[in-house]
């Protein structure tokens, strides 16, 4: 599954952003799929879990119009608490 990760062009945006915060840095909202899938690719903390691996799929989802939006914000809210980046 491809999905581009680009959120300058991402229509899907969710009614209440999730914020996190990695590391000592500032927190962030991430408020749509693409910027999730993002997050959960690239900025994750090392440990990975099925919590991870579902948000992914969940965003990738999502982004290719099979799955809700709503459910990838979910899958993404429970990584995140998972891996205590919650702001």
């Amino acid at each position: 599954m491809k999905a581009n990760t680009d959120t300058a062009t991402d229509p899907l945006k969710w009614r209440t952003p999730v914020y996190v915060r990695i590391g000592r840095g500032m927190r962030e909202p991430v408020e749509g799929p693409h910027r999730a899938l993002l997050y959960l690719s690239t900025r994750w903390p090392a440990e990975r879990s099925r919590c991870h691996a579902h948000a992914k799929f969940a965003c990738a989802a999502a982004i290719e119009q099979s799955g809700s939006p709503e459910r990838a914000r979910d899958a993404f809210v429970a990584a995140v608490i998972e891996a205590r980046i919650h702001a």
